[in-house]
C-alpha cells in the first residue's frame, strides 16, 4: 500500500505547449547600408475542436465553462493561460494540460481523487466526535491538498487551545481503487503546556500570592496532571488583565493599570512564564458626600440621608452605584420619573481623597415601547422578562435595564446574554433587544464524603434548575453511609404568582443507625415554604413541616431516658427563618457579616408540642493585606418543651461540625449509670468559634494553607433526668474549651481540612477527638 503526502500532491504540474508565434514577415532591406527589421505579431490559434481527455467523474460541458473558449474562435497564448489558471483554480483537477495541435484544441486533465473516508489516529485526549466536525473534508467529496492542509491546521489550533502546542497534524492519503483514497489525519499530541510561574512587576499594596488568587490563570503545582486551569490558554490572559483591574479599583486604586501581560515560551517549548507590569498608583479615600438639585420636586437632604457613602471610606465604583440605585429608588417611591443621579468626581492629590457629588437632574423624557427576546429556544419569554422591573410604556432608565442584564445572566440558564437598546417608532421610544444563547441547566452528580462523625457517605444528585424552561429547580438526592441513608426530592417555583416569592416543596426520608447509642431512627416528612426579600440583604423564609419521627430497635441496655421516646411521634409546626447576609452582596469586598434567627412553633393541629429557636451571628474580614483571614462564629439554640418531656429526636448534639476536639456527641448530659454511657443530647447548646487561616509559605498553587482555632461552648439542660431505672446524670451548663491546628487544602478532588485539636476545658466523661478529617468531592 502506498502512502504519498498531501503536500507532495499539492505540486502542481502544468504543460501549456503552444506553437511559438513565427514572425509575419522579415524584411531586411539595405538602404544606404542600413538594415531594417520589420515589427513582429503575437500568433493567434484558430480553434475548431475542443477535445477533453482524462476526465472520468466531471461532465465535458464543466470543463468547458471553465475554459470560455469556443468553437471556430481564435484564442492567444495569453487566452489559453488564463483558460488553464481557471481549470486549475477550479480545485478539480490534478493536472492540466491544454495543447493545441492544428486547429483542434486537446485539453487533458487527471481530476483529483474522491475522498472514500476521513480518520484521525494518534489523538487520545481529544476525542473523534470532537475533531471530526471541524473538518471541511468530508467523505465522498473530492479531494484537495489545500483543504486538507486548512484541515490540519484546525485541528492544531483545537489542540493550541487546550494547551498543548507542540501538537503536530500531518494530513495522509492512502490510494484505493477507482480514483480514491482514505484521507488520514496523524496526530502527535505532545504534552500539555502549563503556566509554570506567574510574577508580578510593579506592584507594592498586594503580593504576588494574594494577585495570584485573583486571577483565572493558575501555576502548575503538585496536581498538574489534573488541575486544567494551569495550562495556558491564551484568551484568559486577557480575561486576567481585567479581573485585577476590577480588583485594584474596588479597593480603591483608580489609577490602576495593567501595562502590559507578557507570556514568554520556555525553551522546551513545554510551559510558559507569564508577567504582569502592573502600576498601582495610590489608594484612594472619599472625601466630601453632597447631594445637590436644581429641581424644584427635589429635597436633596432626604436624598443625602439614603447614601450609604461616607467620607474616609475607601473608594469603590460599587459603593458609587449603590448610592445611585438607593437614590433614584427613592425618587421612584415619590412618583417621580425620568429623575436621573449624576455622580461628580473631584480630585484631590493633596488629601489623596476625592470628592463626591451627587448631582440630581432630569434625565430625558423616554419611554421604553417593547422588550424584544431572541434566541431562548427553551426557556419562555416570561422567565427573562420577569427579571425586568420595567415593563412596556414605563419611562426608559438605563440603570435598570443594566440591572436586569445582570440579572438574566445570574440565572445560569444562558452562556450569553447581551441587552441592548435601540430607538423605537419615534425619538421618545426605546426598544430593548435581549439576545440570549441557552446552555445546559441540568446536572447528575455523583459524590463522596468522609467525616470522622459521619463514616464514609455516597451520594447520587440530579438537579435541573429551568424545569421544562419555566425557570423552576427540580432536584433529587440519594446519600449512603455505613449508619444512615438519606432520600429527599425538592421542587422551587421562584417567581410565584409572577412576584420576588419563592415556593418551595420538599420531601424526605431518612433513616439511621445512632453512632449515640444502640437504636435506630426513621423520619419522613413533608415540608412545603416560601421565601422573600425584606431588605436589600434580608429575606424571610415562612415554611409549615409535617412528619413522623421514630426510633426503633432499641437495645435493652440503652439508658432508660431513652427507652421511653421509643416508638413513633408526629410534628405538625409552623416555622420561620430571617438571614441577613453580606458576604457576597456587600459592599466591602474584604468582609461580610451572615445572621441567622428561626423559630419552630409544633403543636399545630396535634402532635408534639415545642417551641425550638435556632441563631447563628458569623463575621469575616482579611487583614495583613488580605493574607490572612479572620472568622468569629456563635450559634445557639433553645427547645421549650410545652408538653411532656423532649425527646431525643429533638434535642441538640455537637459533632465537629459546630465544637472541635471531641468525639460526635462526645460531651453534653450523659447516662453514666448505662452500659455505654449513651449520650442524651441537650435542649440548649451555645458555641463561640473563632478561626484565623493564612498561609504557609508554599507555592500558592499546592493549595495548602493553616489556621488556628478556638473554640468553646456546651450542650445542656434535660426536662426529667430520672429514667425508669438508676440514672446518673449531670445536665448543668460545664463550658468546654478547645484549640488546635489546621491544613487546609483545597485539591481538585475536593477540600481537604485536617484539624490537630486539644481540650483545655472539658469533663471526665467526655470523649476528646485530637485528630479530625474531612473531605468532600463530586464527580
Amino acid at each position: 500500500m502506498k502512502i504519498a503526502s498531501a503536500t507532495q500532491h499539492a505540486r502542481q504540474f502544468i504543460q501549456i505547449q503552444c506553437v511559438r508565434a513565427a514572425l509575419s514577415g522579415l524584411a531586411i532591406a539595405a538602404v544606404g547600408g542600413v538594415m531594417t527589421v520589420a515589427p513582429a505579431y503575437a500568433q493567434t490559434f484558430p480553434i475548431s475542436s475542443v477535445e477533453i481527455e482524462g476526465n472520468q467523474r466531471i461532465e465535458d460541458a464543466t470543463i468547458l465553462s471553465y475554459l470560455r473558449l469556443e468553437r471556430g474562435q481564435s484564442a492567444s497564448a495569453a487566452q489559453l493561460n488564463d483558460a488553464v489558471q481557471r481549470l486549475q483554480r477550479s480545485g478539480l483537477f490534478e493536472t492540466v494540460d491544454v495543447v493545441p495541435v492544428g486547429n483542434r484544441l486537446v485539453v487533458t486533465v487527471k481530476e483529483y481523487p474522491t475522498i472514500n473516508r476521513v480518520n484521525i489516529e494518534g489523538n487520545k485526549r481529544l476525542k473523534d466526535a470532537d475533531l471530526l466536525p471541524l473538518l471541511n473534508s468530508k467523505s465522498r467529496r473530492v479531494y484537495s491538498p489545500a483543504t486538507a492542509e486548512a484541515d490540519a491546521a484546525l485541528l492544531a489550533e483545537g489542540y493550541n487551545q487546550a494547551g498543548r502546542i507542540a501538537a503536530t497534524v500531518t494530513p495522509r492519503i492512502i490510494p484505493r481503487s477507482n480514483n480514491r483514497v482514505d484521507l488520514v489525519f496523524e496526530i502527535s499530541e505532545g504534552d500539555v503546556v502549563e503556566v509554570e510561574r506567574i510574577s508580578f512587576i510593579g506592584n507594592r499594596a498586594y503580593s504576588d500570592r494574594r494577585l495570584r488568587r485573583v486571577i483565572e490563570s493558575k501555576q502548575a503545582g503538585l496536581l498538574r496532571s489534573i488541575i486544567q486551569s494551569d495550562t495556558f490558554v491564551g484568551d484568559r490572559v486577557a480575561f486576567d488583565r481585567q479581573l485585577l483591574r476590577d480588583f485594584y479599583l474596588s479597593r480603591g486604586y483608580v489609577d490602576f493599570q495593567v501595562l502590559s501581560s507578557t507570556p514568554e515560551l520556555t525553551r522546551e517549548r513545554d510551559g510558559y512564564f507569564i508577567s504582569f507590569k502592573v502600576r498601582e498608583g495610590q489608594q484612594f479615600k472619599v472625601g466630601q458626600v453632597t447631594t445637590t438639585s436644581d429641581l424644584p420636586e427635589i429635597d436633596a437632604a432626604e436624598y443625602q440621608r439614603v447614601a450609604r457613602l461616607k467620607p474616609g471610606q475607601v473608594y469603590s465604583p460599587a459603593k458609587i452605584e449603590n448610592t445611585i440605585t438607593r437614590m433614584e429608588r427613592l425618587a421612584l417611591q415619590k412618583g417621580l420619573n425620568f429623575i436621573r443621579v449624576e455622580p461628580r468626581i473631584t480630585r484631590n492629590d493633596a488629601a489623596v481623597t476625592l470628592d463626591v457629588e451627587f448631582a440630581i437632574i432630569r434625565g430625558p423624557r423616554v419611554f421604553v415601547e417593547r422588550i424584544d427576546i431572541e434566541g431562548n429556544a427553551t426557556t419562555l419569554d416570561r422567565v427573562v422578562r420577569r427579571q425586568f422591573k420595567t415593563v412596556e410604556g414605563d419611562p426608559f432608565n438605563p440603570r435598570e435595564i443594566r440591572d436586569a442584564a445582570e440579572r438574566i445572566r445570574a440565572l445560569g440558564y444562558f452562556s450569553t446574554a447581551d441587552v441592548n437598546t435601540r430607538q423605537g417608532s419615534g425619538p421618545e421610544q426605546v426598544v430593548v433587544d435581549v439576545d440570549v444563547e441557552e446552555t445546559t441547566t441540568g446536572s447528575l452528580g455523583f459524590g463522596v464524603s468522609y467525616g470522622a462523625d459521619t463514616g464514609a457517605t455516597f451520594s447520587v444528585n440530579f438537579i435541573e434548575r429551568n424545569f421544562l424552561g419555566r425557570g423552576q429547580t427540580l432536584s433529587f438526592s440519594f446519600d449512603t453511609g455505613s449508619d444512615n441513608q438519606n432520600t429527599s426530592i425538592g421542587f422551587i417555583e421562584p417567581a410565584f404568582l409572577g412576584r420576588d416569592l419563592s415556593l418551595g416543596v420538599n420531601t424526605y426520608y431518612r433513616t439511621t443507625d445512632s453512632q449515640y447509642a444502640d437504636y435506630d431512627t426513621q423520619a419522613v416528612g413533608f415540608e412545603p415554604s416560601v421565601e422573600f426579600p425584606v431588605s436589600e440583604n434580608g429575606r424571610l423564609r415562612l415554611n409549615y413541616r409535617i412528619s413522623k419521627d421514630s426510633i426503633k430497635n432499641v437495645d435493652p441496655t440503652v439508658s432508660p431516658i431513652i427507652q421511653r421516646d421509643e416508638g413513633g411521634a408526629y410534628t405538625s409546626a409552623l416555622g420561620y427563618l430571617y438571614s441577613y447576609d453580606t458576604r457576597r452582596t456587600g459592599l466591602n469586598p474584604n468582609g461580610g457579616v451572615l445572621l441567622r434567627f428561626g423559630q419552630q412553633f409544633a403543636g399545630i393541629g396535634g402532635g408534639l408540642q415545642f417551641i425550638q429557636t435556632t441563631g447563628l451571628v458569623s463575621a469575616e474580614t482579611k487583614v495583613a493585606r488580605e493574607e490572612v483571614t479572620l472568622r468569629a462564629q456563635l450559634e445557639f439554640g433553645a427547645n421549650t418543651r410545652l408538653e411532656g418531656n423532649s425527646r431525643i429526636t429533638e434535642r441538640f448534639f455537637l459533632n465537629s461540625n459546630k465544637l472541635r476536639g471531641f468525639d460526635g456527641a462526645g460531651m453534653g448530659p450523659r447516662d453514666l449509670a448505662s452500659t455505654n454511657q449513651d449520650a442524651l443530647g441537650g435542649n440548649f447548646f451555645a458555641v463561640a468559634r473563632l478561626e484565623a487561616d493564612f498561609p504557609l509559605g508554599l507555592p500558592e498553587e499546592y493549595g495548602i494553607r493553616g489556621g488556628v482555632f478556638f473554640d468553646v461552648g456546651s450542650v445542656w439542660g434535660l426536662d426529667d433526668v430520672n429514667g425508669a431505672g438508676g440514672t446518673i446524670v449531670d445536665d448543668s451548663l460545664n463550658l468546654r474549651s478547645v484549640i488546635g491546628f489546621s491544613v487546609l487544602w483545597d485539591t481538585q478532588i475536593g477540600p481537604l481540612r485536617f484539624n490537630f485539636s486539644k481540650a483545655l476545658v472539658k469533663e471526665d466523661y467526655d470523649r476528646e477527638r485530637t485528630f479530625d478529617l474531612t473531605v468532600s468531592t463530586k464527580f
